[in-house]
């Protein structure tokens, strides 16, 4: 089952999170169990505030990549430019539909 994990976090740094995500993305290219899909999302309310939608194949993908110690690197340098706690939400892909 596909697995989605959502990040919620606030900065006013975007563009170097981006340049972080940019490089991870170059150096793990090609690499299996990775992110199949992302999104950014910006809180219309809280100009601060993003939402990152990550999508796996899998959970199990998910932990690995957790658990990698790019990703680690990656997450510490994130949280460095972050404002506060970022939160995490786990959730089951149930459903997924192309709307035209």
């Amino acid at each position: 089952m596909k697995f989605v994990q959502i990040i919620t976090f606030e900065t006013e740094r975007l563009e170097e999170m981006q340049q972080l995500v940019q490089e991870a993305r170059e150096r793990s290219a090609g690499r299996a169990g990775g992110p199949t899909h992302s999104m950014l999302l910006k809180d219309r309310d809280n100009p601060r505030r993003y939402l990152a939608l990550i999508e796996f194949e899998s959970y199990e993908d998910a932990m690995r990549n957790s658990n990698d110690p790019e990703t680690t690197r990656m997450a510490e340098q994130m949280s460095a430019l972050g404002i506060g706690e970022r939160t995490f939400t786990n959730c089951d892909l149930l459903e997924t539909t192309e709307l035209k």
